[in-house]
């Protein structure tokens, strides 16, 4: 995002104040409050649909969220110079919600809960045209993609230290995600797409906290990656993140799923959503993924603290998959 994306705000009816940059963005001082200047690069159905999923949230009785804003033409998208496409959306404002802050992660609960209940939508579900992907389908395409590294690394001639370490370790990873998708399949439909399609089910689709803003109240931004999807996917992506950093602690995992629950009860499908959401071996399928389709030239020495980091985490996970999940 450059400063000639400026432009574009000739065609909004706003009266811009000032600007300042942000990652990837601008944000914008204007005589209707806060707003962003992104880039926007996915296809325009997607944002139509993004603003309608907001607008029914918002009726549904949440609404702190971005909203996105037309030009005086009616547009969503607006195009700078250089045709780059640009929306405009509504900035609810502050900084971002902090990991370390327990009493932030607890409201974080509570806003992921009321979202997920708000977000309960079938008939955008179905006239939407998205249909679900499920557990086992997602799976199985990570585990292809595994099996060629795998195979990659086997026919490599000469490694770098990282890459004997991953290949020395790549099995017991290989094994373990294969053993966890097999166990998907025979809950079949409990886990499959079928119940998202049939519940019409939205989730945020990136909520961490990077998309949470702290301002008198706590908002939710950036929804580009919304998706018809088991919102289950939305609690495990923030669970994740927090346990990693918290050596997946039992105590701090029971008391965030007790505060979601309160607000939005977690049935059994639910919970086994979970537990083999949090069973895949993801971080490990990320740093092979990573590897793979990056440069081979240098490798970053941070992809071998990460391996080393999640070979020394494995029993620790299992524990914690053990003492936090009664199945």
């Amino acid at each position: 995002m450059n400063d000639r994306a400026v432009s574009v705000l000739e065609n909004y009816d706003l009266e811009v104040l000032r600007t300042q940059k942000s990652r990837n963005a601008i944000l914008l001082e204007t005589n209707k409050g806060w707003m962003i200047l992104k880039e926007y690069k996915g296809p325009l159905f997607r944002l139509e649909l993004m603003e309608r999923l907001l607008e029914e949230t918002a009726q549904n009785g949440f609404a702190q969220t971005e909203r996105i804003v037309r030009t005086r033409e009616g547009e969503l998208i607006s195009r700078d110079q250089e045709q780059t496409a640009c929306v405009v959306k509504t900035w609810p404002g502050g900084r971002e919600c902090s990991l370390k802050d327990g009493q932030e992660c607890r409201a974080a609960m509570t806003l992921l809960a009321r979202l997920h209940k708000a977000m309960c939508l079938p008939r955008l579900a179905a006239e939407s045209g998205m249909r679900a992907q499920g557990l086992y389908e997602d799976y199985e395409k990570r585990n292809r993609e595994l099996k060629k590294v795998r195979r990659f690394l086997r026919e490599k001639g000469q490694k770098t230290a990282f890459e004997i370490y991953l290949q020395q370790n790549f099995d017991l990873f290989l094994e373990e995600a294969l053993r966890v998708t097999e166990d998907v399949k025979a809950y079949g439909e409990v886990l499959g797409a079928g119940a998202v399609d049939a519940d019409g089910t939205f989730c945020h689709g990136d909520f961490q906290h990077h998309n949470l803003l702290c301002a008198q109240t706590l908002s939710a931004v950036n929804f580009e990656k919304f998706a018809l999807d088991c919102q289950m996917r939305d609690l495990y992506l923030f669970l994740r993140k927090l346990l990693e950093k918290s050596s997946w602690s039992v105590p701090l995992a029971r008391g965030l799923l007790d505060v979601y629950g309160k607000e939005k009860k977690l049935t059994a499908a639910d919970t086994l959503q979970l537990y083999y959401r949090f069973a895949y071996p993801e971080k490990f399928w990320k740093i092979a993924n990573f590897y793979y389709n990056g440069g081979k030239a240098w490798i970053p020495g941070r992809y071998m603290e990460k391996l080393e980091k999640n070979l020394a985490q494995r029993a620790v996970k299992k524990a914690f998959l053990e003492q936090t999940f009664s199945l």
